[in-house]
């Protein structure tokens, strides 16, 4: 399988550092250790709600909107494209 920015193509297949890795180079630098802490791979990743991202990480509200919108609702569309 192909591998971008060192991580593979299909989020579901992402290590937790690949999850902290892509939103630190998204310029989440802070909040990526929060995917860390939460050991969140790239399954987890996928099966994040909304509300997951707005309280369960305990990130401050703008950035975990922004991430939830503009990251994690993008992959997890683009993740059942792929797969259907």
């Amino acid at each position: 399988s192909s591998v971008e920015n060192g991580r593979p193509p299909d989020p579901a297949d992402w290590a937790v550092i690949d999850v902290v890795n892509y939103f630190r180079t998204a310029g989440f630098e802070e909040q990526a250790n929060a995917f860390q802490e939460q050991e969140i791979d790239g399954k987890s990743l996928l099966l994040m709600t909304r509300n997951d991202v707005l309280t369960g990480l305990s990130l401050k509200l703008g950035p975990a909107l922004k991430i939830y919108e503009y990251h994690v609702k993008p992959l997890q569309t683009q993740h059942l494209k792929n797969n259907c």
